[in-house]
C-alpha cells in the first residue's frame, strides 16, 4: 500500500494527515514534508495517524527526527492517534513519553495553542 500525505493548517498550525503505510519505502516522503515545514519556519506541527494502517521503525525514526528538528527552535510535534495497533508501537518504544498523543486534531491544536 502507498502513503497519502495531505497538509492543512488549523489556526496556522500545520497538520500532516497520513493515510496508508509508513514504512521504509514511504517514510522518506514524510521526512521530506517535515523538513519542508521546518524550512518554512513551522515549528509546531501535528501529525495525524488516524488513517495509518501500518508503521514500522523507519516511520518512528522520521517522527523522532522531525521532533529533534523543531526542538532546536523550541517547537513540538504532536501526534493524533487512537488506533491501538499504532499506539502499541509508541508504548513499546517508550515514545509515549516523548510525544504528546491526542485523540483528535482539535485537542492537539488546543494543546499547542496554550
Amino acid at each position: 500500500m502507498d502513503l497519502k500525505i495531505r497538509t492543512k493548517h488549523v489556526d496556522s498550525i500545520p497538520v500532516i494527515e497520513l493515510e496508508g503505510e509508513v514504512d521504509v519505502y514511504t517514510a522518506p516522503r514524510l521526512k521530506s514534508r517535515l523538513i519542508d515545514l521546518v524550512d518554512q519556519g513551522k515549528y509546531q506541527i501535528i501529525v495525524d495517524l488516524e488513517a495509518v494502517d501500518f508503521m514500522d521503525s523507519s516511520g518512528l525514526g522520521v517522527l523522532v527526527g522531525g521532533l529533534k528538528r523543531v526542538r532546536t527552535h523550541d517547537g513540538a510535534v504532536h501526534i493524533v492517534c487512537t488506533k491501538e495497533k499504532i499506539l502499541k508501537i509508541f508504548r513499546i518504544t517508550g515514545l509515549t513519553k516523548v510525544f504528546q498523543i491526542h485523540d483528535d486534531q482539535n485537542a492537539a491544536v488546543a494543546s499547542l495553542a496554550e
